[in-house]
């Protein structure tokens, strides 16, 4: 019997317009009943919250590609691995020099530039206006990510995106490689995270704590940063919408995409079943 859950949320979870289907918001609260909903995401923890207490859920959530774990209930993170202060300037130098734009996930709050913004953070920005203020994400914009770095206590993640000629030099830079886990959420984004952090790997670990292996979860996505918690699980699924790439690695395919309720069907099926 399954006794985790793991959802990936953007692409899985939510649909392209960032709601979620009302059969899949019933078969989570349902699957509730009969072991644990984990969220495992890209996203930094201020962009999850909405979605977490739309779910109703009660367990840690996994963040930014597994660099941490955070508890809402007493507003803390439990686990992590964050970049290293030295090492956060100079990737920010690196992606001056490669002309990208960037997002810095920090302790709170999602930043982006003052002077050359990521359109789709904009968007982001819109959409967190819009949710309930008790839950509303930290997005905000800043003049520098280098003083910004220096101020706060973590640097979870840096988004990088533009020329994918410029990107992926960025990707094959030697250092970049030696300290930094590449992970393609776009066509031309990359998120860059601490060497080591996957969400894989923090999944594991806290399946572990439970008491639990791999035989007792299910993990469901459709992105690249996906592979490892899919890989891992006994049943990892794919969802429809996902790539090639990525279903190869899934032992299963959701029978619709993100805008349907396949994947209610499917937790209902394996949950419950």
């Amino acid at each position: 019997m399954y006794k985790v859950l793991a959802l990936d949320l953007d692409g899985t979870v939510l649909t392209d317009e960032h709601t979620i289907h009302p059969e899949v918001k019933r078969a989570i609260k349902e699957a509730k009943q009969h072991c644990k909903v984990v969220v495992v995401t890209g996203r930094h923890h201020t962009a999850a919250r909405p979605y977490y207490y739309e779910l109703e859920l009660d367990t840690p959530i996994i963040c930014c590609n597994g660099t941490y774990v955070y508890d809402y209930a007493n507003e803390k993170v439990l686990k992590q691995n964050s970049i290293d202060k030295e090492d956060a300037q100079i990737f920010i130098e690196l992606a001056r020099e490669f002309q990208v734009k960037m997002v810095m996930y920090i302790s709170d709050a999602m930043t982006y530039s003052n002077y050359n913004p990521i359109t789709y953070m904009q968007a982001l920005e819109s959409w967190a206006k819009t949710a309930p203020q008790a839950h509303r994400p930290k997005i905000y914009k800043v003049d520098s990510f280098s003083e910004t770095a220096k101020q706060t206590e973590h640097v979870w993640k840096f988004v990088v995106e533009g020329c994918p000629s410029s990107v992926e030099r960025l990707l094959e830079h030697p250092w970049v490689e030696r300290q930094f886990n590449g992970e393609r959420s776009w066509s031309n984004r990359i998120d860059f995270a601490a060497k080591g952090n996957s969400k894989g790997l923090r999944l594991a670990e806290y399946v572990s704590e439970l008491g639990y292996h791999a035989n007792h979860v299910i993990a469901v996505g459709d992105n690249h940063n996906d592979i490892s918690m899919l890989q891992y699980a006994n049943l990892g699924v794919a969802m429809r919408n996902a790539d090639d790439t990525v279903k190869s690695h899934a032992k299963l395919v959701c029978s619709t995409d993100n805008n349907q309720d396949g994947l209610a069907r499917l937790i209902r099926e394996k949950i419950k079943g």
